[in-house]
C-alpha cells in the first residue's frame, strides 16, 4: 500500500468518469434525437458505472487512508488534504495532475447530467400537455351507431357483414 497503489486507483476512477461521461453523452444524444426506445438500456449502463464508481471509491477511500497515516496526516483527510501534505517531487505532481483531472471530469459530468435533466422535463412536460390535449371516450354505442353521450358518427360503417 502507498504512493504508487493510489496511483492506480485514482487512474482507474479517472477511467469509469470517462465512461459515466460518455454514458452520459449518448443519453443526451438519445433524448435530442427522440430516440427513447434505448433511453432504458443507456441508464441502465450508466447506473452500472455509477455503481463501479462507488465501489471504487471505496477502496480509494481506504487507500488515501493508508497514505495520509504515511504521511503523518489524520486518517480521514481527503485526497486534497493528501496532496498538500505529499512530499514536492513526482508524487506530489502525479497526485496534483489526478486530482485536476478528476475535478475536470466530474464538472463535466455535473454539466451534462444538468442538461440531461433539463431534457427529460421538457419531454416530460410535451408528454403531458399531449395526454391533457387527447380526448378519451369510454363511452358506449347502441345498435344504431349513437353513442352513450348522444353524439351521432359522421358517416356509419358496417363492420360486419354477410356475403
Amino acid at each position: 500500500m502507498g504512493m504508487h497503489e493510489l496511483s492506480a486507483l485514482l487512474w482507474k476512477e479517472r477511467e469509469l468518469l470517462e465512461v459515466l461521461l460518455f454514458k452520459l453523452e449518448v443519453e443526451q444524444l438519445l433524448l435530442t434525437a427522440g430516440k427513447t426506445r434505448w433511453l432504458e438500456r443507456a441508464t441502465k449502463e450508466t447506473e452500472q458505472v455509477t455503481a463501479r464508481l462507488r465501489d471504487l471509491g471505496l477502496a480509494r477511500t481506504v487507500e488515501v487512508a493508508a497514505v495520509a497515516a504515511e504521511l503523518g496526516v489524520s486518517e480521514d483527510a481527503t485526497l486534497r488534504e493528501v496532496v498538500a501534505a505529499s512530499p514536492e517531487g513526482v508524487w506530489s505532481e502525479i497526485l496534483q495532475s489526478h486530482l485536476r483531472g478528476l475535478g475536470g471530469l466530474v464538472g463535466r459530468i455535473q454539466e451534462v447530467r444538468d442538461q440531461n435533466v433539463v431534457l427529460l422535463r421538457s419531454a416530460n412536460r410535451a408528454t403531458q400537455e399531449t395526454l391533457a390535449n387527447v380526448a378519451t371516450s369510454g363511452g358506449t354505442y347502441d345498435a344504431n351507431g349513437v353513442s352513450s353521450t348522444g353524439a351521432v358518427p359522421d358517416q356509419a360503417r358496417l363492420l360486419d357483414k354477410e356475403v
